[in-house]
């Protein structure tokens, strides 16, 4: 991590006056340089392989007379292009608020992969797979409250004010969606029950829920997405599980001659074995359906396309600052295609900053 410069957070000093005055602060920046090479198999064209990821991060922090401490993280994505950026406000024993633009790291959005891996996801590791995964309020503008940890217990609730609208800058507004979303609210809870004992210090169990309100749309019921799952460590060994739905809102008026899917459902498992400080493997599956559909005069669809599974083998190796990475990934139905079977090995070389 690279120290840039002292700064005096006077705007922000000024905005929290009424709590304290705020100290000078630290900006700085970490970051990542990784090189891949990629082959690709199946009914799509491998192309020019090779790719390079820039993605770097800026961060501020300060802390205020009264022992609370704030963060603003600006995050840049490949080819210096503007990511999300969120405020942190830690309030010791008050918990924590995260004012966020939408860079799914709130709400259930923050657990909807949470399997051991070597390296990537399993449905993120070259393959454009199509994949639901549980977003919540996390990909919108948002505000997270997260409780303080108590007997191995921490709660968060997160509220998207006009689901679908982010990167709003200070004064100004986003307007509604076309898609006539409103209000969307989550809550999650994580649980590390290991009563102090040694052997279940290593589990965490881990839930989440989330609705979204629609309006001016008669089609359209509330949305619902749900997830929940654990991990589990012990010595080198980490292991997963979890399981996700989502209800996209979509009832029997939105057609009665072309049936809509609006239901999806996910289970996924991992298991990841640390051979050495760094040298780690590991295996990942996810499994997703569509489960449940719309359209009043239309039979139960064929189960063609209807399900898609990747899987994914991954090894990373870590020697100071520069990281190794081989995933190789399998992906039946892509993007409920029916017979779309896709595969894929990365090689990576990522370099720490």
């Amino acid at each position: 991590m690279n120290k840039l410069t002292k700064v005096g957070f006077s705007a922000l000093c000024g905005s929290l006056a009424a709590i304290s005055s705020a100290n000078a602060g630290d900006l700085s920046v970490t970051g990542a340089a990784d090189m891949t090479w990629i082959s690709k198999n199946g009914p799509i064209t491998t192309g020019n392989g090779l790719g390079i990821g820039s993605n770097f991060t800026l961060k501020g922090s300060g802390e205020l007379d009264n022992g609370w401490t704030f963060d603003l993280t600006i995050a840049e994505a490949n080819l210096s292009a503007f990511s999300q950026a969120n405020i942190a406000l830690t309030m010791g024993g008050l918990g924590k608020l995260n004012f966020n633009q939408g860079d799914s790291g709130n709400g259930i959005a923050a657990i909807d992969d949470s399997m051991p891996t070597a390296w990537e996801e399993s449905w993120g590791a070259g393959l454009s797979t199509g994949i639901r995964l549980p977003l919540g309020s996390g990909a919108s503008q948002n505000v997270m409250y997260t409780t303080p940890t108590l007997l191995g217990t921490t709660l968060t609730f997160t509220v998207a004010p006009q689901y679908g609208t982010s990167d709003i800058s200070d004064k100004g507004s986003g307007g509604a969606v076309a898609t006539n979303r409103a209000r969307s609210y989550d809550g999650t809870i994580n649980i590390n029950p290991s009563l102090g004992t040694e052997i279940l210090s290593g589990l965490n169990i881990f839930a989440g829920a989330s609705t979204m309100e629609y309006q001016n749309n008669a089609a359209v019921d509330d949305a619902y997405e749900g997830v929940a799952g654990f991990t589990y460590a012990l010595g080198p060994v980490e292991i997963g599980g979890q399981w996700s739905g989502d209800y996209t809102g979509v009832d029997e008026n939105e057609s009665d001659t072309t049936p809509v899917w609006n239901a999806y459902k996910a289970a996924a498992y991992a298991v990841a074995f640390n051979v050495n400080d760094d040298l780690s493997i590991s295996y990942g599956q996810w499994t997703a359906r569509k489960a449940g559909y719309t359209g009043a005069n239309i039979l139960q669809p064929g189960e063609t396309g209807k399900e898609i599974v990747v899987e994914s083998a991954q090894i990373a190796y870590t020697m100071g600052g520069a990281s190794f990475r081989l995933a190789d990934v399998q992906a039946d139905n892509v993007s409920w295609s029916a017979g779309s079977n896709q595969s894929a090995t990365v090689i990576s070389l990522g370099l720490a900053f």
